[in-house]
């Protein structure tokens, strides 16, 4: 179920950047009595996400417009397949085309993106985790299609964890002074948030390990020191690997053990699923 405190403010954005006083081109050459229906087909093999969002884009702008959908958020879709449609009044069809579009294929793009790592370390005990690499504004849509992908979220914003990064580092004068510095704020303000600590080497690492923190992020690692760092940990702590990810190296990263893959790409590089709309 979505949460209408995220999404209504970003579906108002939408409308009024693109329609704001009216589509012009609509109006002058489409009859307003005019009824039609429009299909959606999906051009590319994906993971569908979005439905809920257009549901309730539907409801709360466009009373005079069905929408129905035969698959639903985390289905696979396939390349020619039309999936959904959309009927009713043909002038508003019109106008919410590319706002309901643009709202399904960013989605569905993160979504099937997401499901690719996913399915590469299906057999692991890896996870893979977004990251807060989002478009402004469009984080919980985001970190939605990642779940809807198979995903895992990190942390939403800066407010419910402590993760101790290597800038906190630097001006901490320290790791050690950074991690005792942040539990001293959580005791103070009767935070029960986890602390997770970057580190840039095994050197950085054992230090970590003897703060007892919930969670170790390996930047940048080699894999044999990801190997080395699992060993070292020995369950202590969860890990995380951060930094680089790609298709290509995901598996390698999840069989050295580590409990987290997080992945920056599934939100900042992504590509969006090929959908139309074809009345």
């Amino acid at each position: 179920m979505i949460d209408p405190n995220f999404v209504a403010p970003l579906i108002k954005l939408a409308v009024n950047e693109d329609i704001h006083e009216g589509d012009v081109t609509s109006e002058a050459c489409v009859d307003s009595n005019l009824t039609g229906e429009g299909k959606f087909l999906c051009k590319e093999d994906g993971v569908l996400a979005g439905i809920e969002v257009i549901e309730y884009l539907v409801n709360i702008q466009l009373p005079s417009v069905r929408f129905q959908s035969q698959r639903t958020d985390g289905e696979n879709i396939f390349k020619g397949e039309y999936f959904a449609s959309i009927d009713g009044h043909l002038q508003k069809l019109l106008t919410y085309e590319r706002t309901i579009l643009n709202f399904l294929q960013r989605m569905s793009g993160v979504a099937t993106l997401t499901n690719k790592f996913v399915e590469i370390v299906k057999g692991t005990d890896a996870r893979i985790l977004d990251t807060r690499k989002t478009i402004p504004g469009w984080r919980y849509l985001d970190k939605l299609a990642v779940e809807i992908g198979g995903g895992k979220n990190h942390r939403f914003g800066l407010f419910d964890m402590f993760l101790i990064k290597d800038n906190h580092i630097v001006a901490a004068k320290g790791i050690t002074n950074a991690v005792m510095l942040c539990k001293k704020y959580r005791d103070e303000k009767k935070m029960k948030y986890k602390i997770e600590v970057e580190v840039k080497n095994l050197e950085e690492l054992l230090e970590a390990l003897q703060l007892n923190v919930d969670r170790i992020m390996l930047d940048n690692f080699i894999i044999d020191d990801m190997r080395k760092a699992v060993e070292l940990t020995d369950k202590k702590c969860e890990l995380e690997v951060s930094g680089g990810v790609n298709l290509e190296s995901v598996r390698a990263i999840a069989e050295t053990g580590v409990d987290y893959i997080s992945i920056g790409a599934l939100t900042h590089s992504v590509k969006a699923l090929d959908i139309s709309l074809e009345l």
